[in-house]
């Protein structure tokens, strides 16, 4: 009984705080329409006759109270009726409709004394939004039951899961959750510097704290799609790159297309057997691929889905219902354009080098990433830590973004950075008061390596080049002899140079070869080749050819073209079949290695450990292009030369985008044995999947999978994907 009278007595008191701490917001929000109105003319709380103080103070009550009721009752049914409007529109289109709401919040006021125009109706209910929203927040600060409350509702969710039997006493100790944060492109020697520096407080709490920080070397694939499709399903086989050619389809692959993603998760899942990492009670945020989980927001793989099978989009509706989330994410974002276009400007007015261009839409992108993607993303996670979910993976993508275009060092991502760390530190804090512990791991999937692009450097694309080599019409610019090629950043001597540059005009005036026979004529109507760029990764297919060209058939189609490449000072080395060796590795020192002898020494030892044996892997995907072409690498410098417009680029080998980071708890055991190295995104699946069990015990068997499970297969590529023209541009996507 006296339990019972003190439980009562704490309900009433838990009570007694929250009406106070409702009356205070609607006080404070009174009051600051009362300001508004007296600093804006076309917002008015009077009649035309004027009103005494405590009249208009009433009115501004009465309308304050209307738009909080009308915030908290019909904005969540408005969003929901919004459900197939994207992301980006919504979060563009948030001022007006809390500025609609305002309007009507004023028209319900008696005797029409509170009026306002629609463009000033927009500034008041985005001020009113945010003061309500600190209001409530410095209120529940100090009180750790409103603090939960608060945190639940900002996340869409009312109340904890139930953990434990129904009409059982006190709830048994649940096993510690896991919290996996990407921390996309963001590569080891950046994460220590920025640590170093100052710039990541809360990771440096970490490393104090006993964090193991464990760098980790993806395949030569050193990309999103790759690295994350083998971290969450536990294969990356046949990934050669972040966009491919495939014969057999005749489609162009793009991992962050959704019509293939979906269909790498199906093949990827088929090819293991198992669900993915998160199959049990997890939830996948802003990712690439499901993974498995039940609970999705932002994923990539499930857009292709439509009408209610599609609950990817649920995520960021889920935070968009409440209108202080919606208004402080929306000015973020309008924020965020105004400093991209200021730093871009800075960046042309000091003629900073190297540089790309950061016009057109690229703003809005950007905003989208580094604002928009990670309320979205952040808020999901903390929701799905207060729902007391078992494994949640997130993904966070402003570092990469940003770095392709203004280079992965410098006060661009330096800012990027600091920004990232409070994400995380929010996390952190929220785990405090969710139902069970939580261990945060922190990772990422690849790191950038900075460099000139390969056409600023030497004034022609990849794609130029190969057509070039193969004979075909070019810019004029390109056909030109040019006697001032620039020096790249390895140094390369003029001999390196010469050799390109004679290679280039054999191949466009097809003069007689040495023994003074005529050069062999090309086919009447060759097939041009389809020629893709990731990062400074390249893949040259030629699509006439059903099968794996050889460097015989290569060499009798287009006698300059493997030469014109391989002794590029641009280009570090060249992959291509060969019938009589199996495959060989040619390099413009003349070296030429066949694939079975390779090793980390020879053409590939600038490349540093590994590279020899990722080389050799992707040889053997069914989907490998007829040549892949790596960049060149200055170690002294780290530079690539990125085949696409980006001044931080990854996809190849060279340099810091080989190398990214793994961060874990003290409590979970060490990812690898002493002295020994965690090599490729399949091994750090492996690593993740073993942390799940140290933590919440065996995972659950494929056939209880549920999104792209075998029970639920996805829909094929080609249901969801027209063929790709392989004559036309591939279209550059904005991040990978």
């Amino acid at each position: 009984m006296g339990d019972g009278r003190w439980g009562g007595a704490e309900r009433w008191r838990s009570a007694g705080r929250t009406l106070a701490r409702v009356i205070v917001v609607w006080a404070v929000s009174t009051l600051t329409m009362l300001v508004l109105a007296g600093l804006l003319p076309d917002f008015q709380l009077q009649s035309a006759d004027g009103d005494s103080f405590t009249r208009t103070a009433l009115t501004a009550a009465a309308a304050a109270g209307a738009f909080g009721l009308l915030g908290a009752l019909v904005w969540p049914l408005i969003v929901r009726a919004l459900l197939l409007v994207p992301a980006l529109v919504l979060g563009l289109l948030v001022f007006f409709l809390n500025g609609s709401l305002l309007l009507v919040a004023l028209w319900l006021i008696p005797d029409g004394r509170g009026a306002a125009d629609p463009q000033t109706a927009v500034v008041v209910a985005a001020v009113m939004s945010a003061v309500a929203s600190a209001t409530s927040t410095a209120l529940a600060v100090r009180d750790d039951d409103a603090y939960r409350r608060r945190l639940y509702r900002l996340t869409g969710r009312t109340r904890p899961r139930e953990s434990g039997s129904p009409g059982s006493g006190e709830a048994p100790e649940q096993a510690p959750g896991t919290v996996f944060l990407q921390l996309d492109g963001v590569g080891h020697h950046v994460l220590r510097g920025a640590v170093a520096d100052g710039l990541m407080p809360t990771v440096a709490g970490l490393l104090d704290a006993g964090h193991r920080l464990t760098p980790w070397r993806t395949d030569w694939s050193s990309q999103t799609g790759a690295s994350q499709l083998g971290i969450l399903h536990g294969s990356n086989e046949d990934v050669p790159a972040f966009r491919w050619y495939e014969k057999d389809t005749g489609r162009i692959m793009v991992s962050n297309r959704p019509a293939s993603a979906v269909e790498l998760q199906r093949r990827a899942v088929r090819r293991t057997g198992d669900g993915g990492l998160l199959t049990f009670d997890g939830a996948s945020r802003g990712n690439l691929f499901s993974g498995g989980a039940d609970q999705l927001a932002l994923v990539l793989s499930m857009a292709a889905r439509r009408g209610p099978r599609n609950r990817s989009r649920a995520g960021y509706f889920a935070y968009f219902s409440d209108p202080a989330n919606a208004v402080r994410t929306a000015g973020s974002f309008v924020a965020e354009c105004f400093r991209e276009m200021g730093q871009s400007t800075r960046a042309l007015l000091r003629r900073e080098t190297p540089r790309v261009s950061r016009g057109g839409m690229y703003p809005f992108v950007r905003a989208f990433a580094t604002v928009l993607e990670r309320d979205v993303v952040v808020s999901a996670v903390m929701g799905d830590m207060l729902a007391g979910r078992t494994a949640v993976y997130a993904d966070l993508v402003a570092y990469d973004e940003v770095a392709h275009h203004s280079g992965p060092h410098g006060r661009d991502t330096d800012q990027v950075l600091r920004r990232l760390d409070r994400s995380i530190a929010l996390i952190a804090t929220v785990a405090e008061h969710a139902p069970r512990p939580y261990r945060i791991v922190l990772l990422s999937d690849h790191g950038q390596s900075p460099g000139e692009t390969f056409e600023g450097a030497y004034g022609l694309t990849l794609k130029e080049l190969v057509r070039a080599g193969c004979g075909l019409p070019v810019p004029r610019r390109v056909r030109r002899t040019r006697r001032g090629h620039p020096q790249t950043e390895s140094g390369g001597g003029s001999e390196a140079r010469d050799a390109a540059r004679d290679a280039v005009r054999l191949a466009l005036h097809r003069p007689v070869d040495e023994t003074g026979e005529s050069a062999r004529e090309l086919p009447a109507r060759p097939s041009e080749p389809v020629v893709l760029a990731s990062g400074n990764l390249g893949l040259i297919s030629f699509p006439d050819v059903p099968h794996r060209m050889t460097r015989e058939e290569i060499e009798r189609r287009h006698p300059a073209l493997l030469r014109t490449l391989a002794h590029h000072p641009g280009i570090g080395f060249v992959l291509v079949a060969s019938a009589e060796h199996g495959s060989v590795v040619l390099a413009g020192d003349g070296a030429e290695v066949p694939v079975a002898e390779l090793d980390d020494a020879g053409p590939l030892a600038v490349f540093g450990p590994g590279a020899a044996r990722a080389v050799r892997r992707t040889d053997g995907f069914p989907h490998v292009a007829d040549i892949m072409v790596n960049s060149m690498y200055d170690p002294a410098s780290g530079a690539v030369h990125a085949f696409e417009a980006q001044i931080g680029s990854h996809g190849g080998l060279g340099g810091e985008q080989s190398h990214p980071f793994l961060l874990s708890p003290p409590e979970l055991s060490p990812p690898v044995g002493a002295g020994e190295e965690l090599v490729g995104a399949e091994q750090v699946h492996r690593v993740l999947r073993r942390w799940l069990g140290e933590s919440s015990g065996p995972q659950v068997p494929l056939g209880q999978v549920g999104p792209l499970g075998p029970l639920e297969i996805s829909p094929s590529i080609h249901e969801t994907e027209s063929v790709l023209p392989v004559e036309g541009p591939v279209a550059p996507d904005k991040s990978h």
